[in-house]
């Protein structure tokens, strides 16, 4: 277990996420601001429920715009938290109906960020719980392990399932993502109840205080 010093315990930053505020949108990293500080990436297909997760996170009820149409997201959207932090919403990936070229362009900008961002510090995989892991879900959480990058998977709309259902598929899902041999963890989360709001907080926080652990940390 790390314990860190009262000197580290200080500094730990306090993230306040209902701070968060959107800054730009842009079609590709070219356009994004400078790549300096630290990311968290939201991603998932286009029906996830992504934009209502980052609107739960930060207490927003329209920060990230929502739509009962899949695909809406077409940009990387970014909001800042702080000076050095900031949220990514990413274009959803999946069955969403529009044409070929459009997708095909939306597909580009994804890859293009999360293989050539050097801020991105972890990445949020969101999964409709009725529909887990499928092969674009797979493939992107293939490409984050071989990147060495973190990954949280958040299994979406757990309230559309009873409880006994719904840890069937958790305990499936966890067995499964051992498979990736890679830093992938996985929770439950609801919007609408707020399930796994606490747990996805501890996860991003770790994530964007990760840089204020040094060797002098005190390891128990």
């Amino acid at each position: 277990m790390i314990r860190l010093s009262a000197k580290l315990r200080r500094s730990y930053p306090v993230i306040e996420y209902k701070n968060a505020k959107f800054t730009i949108s842009a079609p590709n990293i070219a356009s994004l601001a400078t790549d300096e500080g630290f990311e968290v990436a939201f991603a998932g297909r286009s029906n996830a429920g992504k934009s209502s997760a980052l609107n739960t996170l930060t207490e927003q009820k329209s920060l990230a715009r929502t739509s009962k149409t899949p695909g809406r997201t077409q940009l990387i959207n970014i909001f800042e938290l702080d000076e050095q932090r900031r949220l990514v919403d990413l274009p959803g990936y999946g069955y969403a109906k529009v044409p070929l070229a459009v997708k095909q362009k939306w597909q580009k900008s994804l890859g293009e960020y999360l293989q050539k961002r050097e801020s991105l510090a972890g990445l949020v995989v969101l999964m409709d719980i009725r529909h887990p892991l499928k092969e674009l879900d797979q493939d992107l959480i293939f490409w984050a392990v071989d990147s060495e990058l973190p990954v949280l998977i958040l299994l979406t709309k757990a309230d559309k399932l009873k409880q006994s259902a719904r840890n069937k598929v958790l305990q499936e899902v966890r067995q499964a993502s051992i498979n990736f041999e890679g830093d992938v963890e996985v929770e439950l989360f609801s919007s609408l109840k707020g399930t796994g709001l606490p747990a996805l907080k501890r996860k991003l926080n770790g994530w964007f205080s990760e840089p204020l652990l040094n060797p002098e940390t005190e390891v128990e």
